[in-house]
């Protein structure tokens, strides 16, 4: 009977551990972000994603704050910047950035597509007033620096865009922010060692190349986060593939602009 009883005091124990680390984990989400992520005007769309996005932990890991001037880099349909409107407030910026797009050649059509349609609309809503448009212009001076720059499963890509250049790139994020500034990285993971081979089949990127490419651009690299991290995803199939689309294992790096 004592091993019994020392035995189930013991699996008390570990389960009141574990339940204090569940809470401890909740508990490290700042009310101001878990407000911005239960936000009535967020569309249902995106709610639905939140259990795989995690987007709580990682705006926490990333620090962002209120009064903050965030940049949310290639933001697509802007679920992120939506989060980041309410978390910055009023006395921050959200700012939806890509890099210029090349002119379509002499005599052809421009896009028909208006990449920027999404922002757009955020925008024109009362409730995120403080969002706007902006260029990661590398010959153009930043008009406003950034507490945080932000890319989501997009690093990736830009090794995909024709004569990429991943140094000018991070430097022009390095140059937009405020010197001690912080750039979150996260994308989808590919097999170690296997460099940029996967980014435009399987829309993944080796996490070891992504952080040489940054901080060869002068970052420091300061911690990463686990939250989105899969031990089950092989890495050998596209990020969209119906095994494990929306459950990749995904990378979430933190950078910083040196202080001097």
């Amino acid at each position: 009977m004592f091993h019994r009883s020392k035995s189930l005091i013991g699996a008390i124990a570990l389960g009141l551990t574990m339940t204090a680390s569940v809470a401890g984990a909740a508990d490290a989400v700042p009310a101001a972000i878990q407000a911005a992520v239960a936000d009535a005007a967020r569309p249902d769309a995106d709610k639905q994603r939140d259990a795989n996005r995690k987007p709580g932990e990682l705006i926490a890991f990333a620090g962002i704050k209120s009064g903050d001037h965030v940049g949310d880099v290639l933001a697509g349909g802007g679920y992120f910047t939506r989060i980041f409107s309410k978390v910055v407030g009023d006395k921050g910026v959200v700012y939806a950035m890509s890099p210029p797009r090349p002119a379509p050649p002499p005599g052809a059509a421009a896009p028909a597509r208006d990449f920027d349609a999404p922002i757009k609309a955020i925008m024109a809503e009362a409730s995120y007033k403080n969002v706007k448009l902006g260029v990661l212009d590398p010959a153009a001076k930043p008009a406003d620096l950034l507490d945080v720059a932000w890319t989501s499963d997009n690093y990736h890509d830009l090794h995909n865009r024709p004569n990429a250049d991943l140094m000018a790139f991070n430097k022009t994020i390095l140059d937009a922010l405020k010197p001690g500034g912080t750039y979150i990285v996260i994308d989808h993971a590919a097999a170690a060692g296997s460099g940029a081979r996967d980014t435009s089949t399987l829309h993944r990127i080796d996490p070891a190349l992504v952080k040489s490419e940054v901080t060869a651009a002068g970052f420091t690299f300061v911690g990463e986060s686990a939250a989105l991290s899969n031990p089950q995803d092989p890495h050998t199939v596209p990020n969209s593939d119906p095994t494990i689309r929306g459950k990749t294992d995904q990378f979430v790096y933190k950078f910083r602009k040196p202080a001097k």
